[in-house]
């Protein structure tokens, strides 16, 4: 898992670095749902889960949800990276299990439970990790004092960085589509329970997702994108970065954390996501030269306090859970109906 977060902080830089040289951000999104497509189809080929037969209705229903969870949400990510920083980015992540358990509540998939720490931890913990994203974003406050080791070009070379060629709407306009993409994402997660239970296969789902993300990500790039010269790729960073997404992130560190989260549980796997936040914060600050400033720590706290309050409550919820499934004894397996949805959750 600290091999994962290390990957998804590359992600971030890589994909900042990739955008902010000019590269398009729907030609990007494109590339890399061909490339994770290609990555996964082995292990899909050999996937050994017995599953159902894939009917018409299934399959319009698995291409819905691709173009809501991998084409809507990567390409929001991707288009509002060009107007943030990669550490806002990585922050951001930390909001999709408040996010998801709101959307869950509103769709009643989740209930509250006020009369139970767990619930009320729940409630104040999506509250925080909002707030705290909001924070980050639009609050700054003076820089910190440690990161003074270029104090000749330290506030022109981070005015350049992130205020070149946008306005201050721009600006405001990039965390909202952040925090856009990481609600798409979230109901991504929430329709997904739905489809899994009724096939079962991981590594072909996943692959089927990104086939046809592929393939709605090269309608949305050529009606948006009418460049030739904007589908071209050299021996740069762009290509490295679209290999880089395409094939480790989606690719072996889809294995590593479902291998995980097989054999340490869900919560485990989720706890260390905060640490992609503390990465990137490290490598923008050395070197891209970002600055940071006591609002964004702040923001960062909160965020981070937010997703284990979220965690905790969930990790409460779910032995109870699972006692009360067997007290009903229903026809499900506990893994299928418990287990599962504590997955998608967190």
């Amino acid at each position: 898992m600290i091999f994962t977060q290390f990957v998804y902080a590359g992600m971030a830089l890589l994909s900042k670095a990739a955008i902010s040289k000019g590269m398009n951000p729907y030609v990007f999104v494109v590339y890399r749902q061909a490339l994770a497509s290609v990555a996964l189809s082995p292990f899909a080929f050999f996937d050994s889960k017995q599953v159902t037969p894939l009917s018409s209705t299934l399959l319009c229903k698995i291409f819905i949800i691709s173009l809501f969870g991998l084409t809507l949400s990567s390409s929001l990510y991707y288009v509002s990276i060009s107007y943030t920083t990669a550490t806002f980015a990585a922050a951001s992540t930390n909001t999709i299990p408040a996010i998801t358990f709101i959307m869950a509540v509103l769709l009643r998939v989740e209930s509250i439970s006020v009369k139970h720490m767990y619930g009320v931890a729940k409630i104040l913990g999506s509250v925080l990790s909002l707030s705290g994203a909001i924070i980050f974003a639009l609050v700054k406050g003076p820089p910190l004092g440690f990161m003074k080791w270029y104090p000749q070009n330290q506030e022109h070379h981070s005015s350049v960085s992130l205020t070149k060629g946008h306005s201050k709407l721009d600006l405001i306009k990039g965390p909202i589509m952040m925090l856009s993409a990481n609600t798409a994402w979230s109901l991504w997660l929430i329709l997904q329970g739905f489809i899994v239970k009724r096939y079962t296969a991981k590594f072909r789902l996943t692959t089927l997702q990104c086939f046809f993300s592929c393939m709605q990500s090269a309608v949305l790039a050529v009606v948006i994108e009418r460049d030739p010269s904007a589908w071209k790729l050299g021996w740069d960073i762009n290509l490295l970065s679209v290999a880089y997404c395409g094939v480790i992130v989606t690719g072996i560190c889809y294995w590593l954390q479902v291998c995980t989260i097989e054999t340490k549980g869900p919560v485990f796997t989720a706890m260390f996501t905060p640490l992609a936040l503390i990465i990137t914060a490290i490598l923008s600050a050395l070197l891209w030269k970002e600055s940071l400033y006591w609002g964004s720590v702040g923001g960062a706290m909160l965020l981070v306090v937010g997703l284990y309050s979220v965690l905790w409550g969930k990790n409460r919820e779910c032995p109870k859970q699972e006692s009360q499934d067997d007290k009903e004894n229903t026809s499900h397996s506990k893994f299928d109906d418990t287990t599962l949805e504590c997955i998608i959750h967190h």
